[in-house]
């Protein structure tokens, strides 16, 4: 459980303004002394993770954050760091004290009503006042689970531990699947990859032991090889896999070596659906066919490695890109969970898989560039587009190209 990702945890975010008891609530509830209590407002300055085992959802991050109320220019760079939190958190708890619910909760409300995530309102310190009826009918009204709490006695936690349970989004009481769909059990996919500089030693990455896991949970079996033994491994087999999934940055030899008949698409393209939305980043590859001399690109990482030579979204993916347009582009590069404000600057938003962070943050993203109408991908959609791979990549999904762009629907 503890070795559980992050990112494929349930995201719980526990918001307020100072000193309504965030920590002692989140302390209480964990039974441990994860955040830091005291009677000074703004105790808490950079958002505190805890991860835990909550039954039946299975693993979960609880995420304590800065007041929302908080002043001065230091207060206000705690308050933008509480606010960053709102992309990535599934369920949003707002944590009152003694039955107030003005101004500061109700913006906090309409901010994750406005992004359709679901909210707990806490009223801690109920030993001191208690909620009044106009406030409840009130969240009765927009149908807005509340309890009251009095953290350091532990009152009311079994009853948050319910509410909580009955907010979860479905999608996490049931495990989506990478692909279910694509591989039947009993039939075989064949993975390739490639072992360089950017493999763990001793290890393979993220995105790859998912997929193997996931074919095992359904009942499927898996080989596993580099790009140099593809050939010779599919002239062995007997039939012919299912499907065969590769490292975007193989997606050439892999091609070349990958009879026509056999599906193939990459870990990256997987996670593109299962993390985010694969019909927008389709829709966003096409923005790479009207890329102009100068145009700004934004490469966005969910993880915090350090570079290497012939990094995949330092280099390999701005020489593919500017090898296609046939012009010099400008590219920008973040980490983790950092997102540009001037996000309209941008022709391009290039998301890596994602495999570091969790589905929320990246539809949030999405919703973004949506909203201000720039194109987004991801690592593999746009590799496969810029190699010239782009239908053979998208044939596994319904019905490939066509069906992305319309056309087949």
């Amino acid at each position: 459980m503890i070795k559980t990702p992050k990112s494929l945890r349930l995201h719980i975010g526990i918001f307020g303004r100072r000193n309504v008891g965030k920590s002692s609530f989140l302390n209480a509830f964990v039974r441990q002394a994860v955040s830091i209590v005291s009677e000074i407002a703004g105790t808490t300055t950079d958002p505190v993770e805890k991860p835990m085992e909550l039954l039946p959802i299975g693993p979960v991050l609880f995420i304590d954050t800065a007041g929302v109320d908080d002043i001065g220019s230091l207060g206000q760079e705690r308050v933008a760091r509480t606010k960053k939190i709102f992309d990535r958190t599934d369920v949003a708890v707002i944590v009152s004290a003694e039955g107030q619910w003005e101004k500061f909760e109700k913006a906090l409300l309409e901010e994750f009503k406005k992004r359709k995530i679901p909210v707990i309102a806490v009223f801690n310190k109920a030993d001191l006042k208690g909620v009044d009826q106009s406030v409840i009918a009130e969240l009765n009204a927009e149908k807005v689970e509340w309890l009251e709490t009095v953290s350091p006695q532990k009152k009311g936690m079994a009853e948050f531990r319910e509410k909580l349970i009955a907010v979860v989004p479905d999608e996490f009481l049931i495990t989506p699947s990478i692909l279910r769909d694509l591989v039947r059990p009993g039939e075989l996919a064949v993975l390739v990859i490639p072992i360089d500089k950017e493999a763990p030693k001793g290890r393979i990455i993220l995105p790859q032991v998912q997929t193997i896991r996931d074919i095992l949970d359904n009942d499927s079996a898996c080989i596993v090889v580099k790009e140099t033994g593809l050939l010779d491994t599919l002239a062995k087999l007997r039939e012919k896999p299912a499907i065969v999934i590769t490292d975007s940055q193989a997606f050439l030899k892999v091609a070349e070596d990958t009879p026509e008949e056999i599906p193939m698409t990459s870990f990256s393209i997987l996670l593109a659906r299962l993390k985010g939305d694969l019909n927008e980043f389709v829709n966003g590859a096409l923005a790479i066919e009207k890329l102009k001399s100068g145009d700004k690109i934004l490469i966005a990482e969910s993880c915090t490695h350090h570079p290497i030579i012939d990094d995949i979204g330092r280099e390999k993916i701005p020489r593919w890109l500017k090898q296609y347009a046939g012009c010099e582009l400008k590219f920008d590069t973040y980490q983790g969970h950092d997102f540009p404000e001037n996000l309209g600057d941008y022709k391009l938003v290039i998301q890596c898989g994602g495999c570091m962070t969790n589905r929320r943050e990246i539809l949030s993203r999405i919703e973004r560039c949506r909203r201000l109408g720039v194109p987004i991908t991801n690592y593999g959609v746009a590799i496969a587009y810029s190699l010239g791979k782009f239908d053979r990549a998208l044939k596994p999904f319904a019905g490939g190209l066509d069906y992305f762009t319309g056309k087949g629907r």
